[in-house]
């Protein structure tokens, strides 16, 4: 019932609550007695919802520019890419301290704007005008054509420089 109210499809609910019986069993030997079993089992369903919703989101209009970046990477070449990948880190050092720190925290920790805000005890509007910031400076330091533009805030993604690199 609970798993419904979180998700309008029946059948979504139903792998939510069957996720969690069979995390809960895995880790049955783990679990505290003494604790309300009530409590954890809505926990528990709550977080699946969450991890499920990440996982399942639709593609927002950012993720898209993403994808399409995606193919002009493929076809750029490795050398180039790696030439501007080693610009844009260097320029990244050579950030303010705070704002080469909130940058990091975001695009190479991958934390939300909230979650650095709460990190470093200052206001979201501080934090977005870091990384605005940072990147104002990055485009400005590295000669990037048109194209390359789209590229720049690619490269701070792990899958991608795993990519480049292996």
């Amino acid at each position: 019932m609970y798993a419904n109210s979180l998700v309008s499809n029946e059948s979504q609910a139903e792998d939510i609550v069957q996720n969690v019986y069979i995390k809960t069993w895995e880790k049955r030997n783990y679990l505290n007695e003494k604790f309300s079993i009530k409590s954890f089992l809505y926990k528990s369903v709550y977080n699946e919802y969450i991890d499920q919703y990440r996982k399942n989101r639709a593609v927002t209009l950012l993720e898209k520019k993403y994808i399409e970046a995606l193919d002009v990477i493929v076809e750029e070449d490795y050398t180039v890419l790696e030439k501007l990948y080693l610009l844009v880190q260097k320029e990244i050092q050579n950030l303010p301290p705070k704002c080469k720190r909130v940058f990091l925290l975001s695009k190479q920790e991958g934390l939300s704007n909230i979650e650095i805000s709460e990190y470093l005890n200052v206001s979201t509007k501080t934090v977005e005008a870091h990384i605005t910031k940072a990147f104002c400076l990055i485009r400005e330091r590295v000669d990037l054509n048109p194209n390359m533009n789209t590229l720049l805030f690619l490269l701070f993604d792990k899958k991608i420089i795993e990519l480049q690199v292996g």
